[in-house]
Parts: structure tokens; C-alpha cells; sequence
């Protein structure tokens, strides 16, 4: 298992070295990467997943406890240490839920995995706003039920010890409750957002700037009660969506009472 993750910077857009020259992360950290579109978020965590040596781009080294990478490391898909989460990516088999967790759990090697099972179908339930039943063909699933089993699948049969997450704050699904549960199995969890709540959700944050880590900001007690804040409006914004989808009608003094509740 990896217990951490060291970035050794690189350059930013216009070549100069990166403000930022190492940032050593721990398993079960949250790190928020935050920026402008076009700061080079995506490339950071690109690094990340190719385990970079200062053969890519930004000229970035990746060492994983404090080493670099071996060459099976990096190239064998069987020694995957990265797993990479976006808001795009849905199952294209024609295969049911829990034959799918059966075929992952015996290609990682666990030969009775009729108890993670129930443990994945558990956790995925609490993530998800539809339930996920073990025959539902995964194709079926909507896009909020595929992330919910992605994460949910990820936390408890895949040993990919480093979770890169890619903009999931549109993916329909219970974010702190997936935050909680990969950090909680001690994952080391990297986290691309433009959401103010997610951004906020992480030990720390890495600011991009012009292709490069600008700054790494640790959240503060203001920043907390701030969160907590920014939940209660996420939550009544959830209330209001949830009576359209239940073919309830909204009116102007629902959302007047709403943004009065939010602000209580």
C-alpha cells in the first residue's frame, strides 16, 4: 500500500519552475486541486496517473514512498496503483451488478467476495439517489448510480491506493458521504472541482495557476464554518430539485422560504 505520494514540481506555462517545488501527501488525505479552467488542473492529475519523471510536459517527478516508480508501476495494468474517476465515465458492459463485483473481486485476487459485495451494494446505496440492486444490468444505470458503484467498488475491492476524482460535483451522488468513505479506507484522494463545498471538503487545497501549483492552503476554522454554511444552501438547492422530480410545482415564496431556512 502506498502511504504517500510526493509531487516534485516542474515548470508552468511559460517555463519558469513552478512556485511550488514538492508537496509530500499522506493516505487518507483529501487534496482539493482548484483553478481557473486552463490553470492546469487536469494536467496535474494526468502527472499523477502516468506517475510522470520529468517526462511529460510539465516536467513533473512522481516518487510513491518517497521512490520512483518501477517500470511495472508505471506500464502494468495489473500493478494499477492510480484509479481515475471523472463525470464522464459510465460502464459499456452488458453484464450485471454483482457478476461485474465478482469478475473485479477474482481478477484482484479474492476468491469469496460474496461479503465485499454486500459491502459495496451497501455503500453505493448510501451514495446513490436511486438504489443499485445486484441485477440491474450496468448499462441500465443512470450516471449518478454508475459514479455511486465506481466509488463504492473503488473504497472496498480495488486496491488502487490513490483516487484521482475529476469534476464530480454534477455526478449525482452524496459527495461528503464519498469523500468520507475513500479517505476513511485510506486512500490518498485528489480532487479536481470548481464546487465551493467540495473545494472545501479536503485537508488542503492546491491552488493552479498558468499550468502550474500556485499555492497549497490548508482549510481554517473560518473556512469551516463557511463550509457548513455552503451545505445548508447545497441542501435546500437539493429540496427544491427534489419536489420538481417528484412533479411537485415551485413558487416564489418556496424559494423565499428556502433562502430564508438556508440563512437560519
Amino acid at each position: 500500500m502506498s502511504k504517500t505520494i510526493t509531487i516534485l514540481g516542474g515548470k508552468d506555462k511559460t517555463g519558469r519552475p513552478e512556485p511550488i517545488d514538492s508537496l509530500q501527501i499522506e493516505s487518507g488525505q483529501i487534496y482539493s486541486i482548484v483553478g481557473f479552467t486552463g490553470s492546469g488542473k487536469s494536467q496535474l492529475i494526468s502527472d499523477i496517473e502516468q506517475m510522470a519523471q520529468r517526462d511529460t510536459i510539465t516536467e513533473r517527478k512522481i516518487l510513491i514512498n518517497g521512490q520512483s516508480p518501477d517500470y511495472s508501476t508505471r506500464y502494468d495494468p495489473d500493478v494499477k496503483i492510480v484509479a481515475h474517476l471523472s463525470q464522464n465515465m459510465n460502464f459499456t458492459l452488458e453484464m450485471g451488478v454483482k457478476d461485474f463485483l465478482h469478475l473485479h473481486g477474482e481478477c484482484r485476487g479474492i476468491k469469496k467476495s460474496d461479503s465485499l459485495i454486500g459491502e459495496v451494494m451497501e455503500y453505493a446505496n448510501t451514495l446513490a439517489g436511486e438504489p443499485v440492486r445486484e441485477d440491474d444490468i450496468l448499462t441500465s444505470l443512470s450516471g449518478g448510480q454508475s459514479r455511486a458503484l465506481m466509488i463504492a467498488d473503488i473504497a472496498t475491492i480495488s486496491n488502487s491506493p490513490i483516487i484521482l476524482i475529476d469534476e464530480v460535483e454534477n455526478a449525482g451522488i452524496d459527495r461528503r458521504k464519498a469523500m468520507d468513505l475513500l479517505a476513511g479506507k485510506g486512500k490518498i484522494v485528489l480532487l479536481v472541482t470548481h464546487d465551493p463545498l467540495l473545494a472545501l471538503m479536503g485537508d488542503r487545497r492546491i491552488v493552479m495557476q498558468n499550468g502550474g501549483m500556485n499555492q497549497i492552503l490548508t482549510l481554517t476554522d473560518e473556512e469551516r464554518k463557511a463550509e457548513y454554511l455552503l451545505e445548508g444552501f447545497t441542501e435546500k438547492i437539493l429540496t427544491a430539485q427534489n419536489r420538481i422530480r417528484c412533479g411537485e410545482s415551485l413558487s416564489v415564496e418556496d424559494l423565499i422560504y428556502i433562502q430564508e431556512e438556508s440563512l437560519c
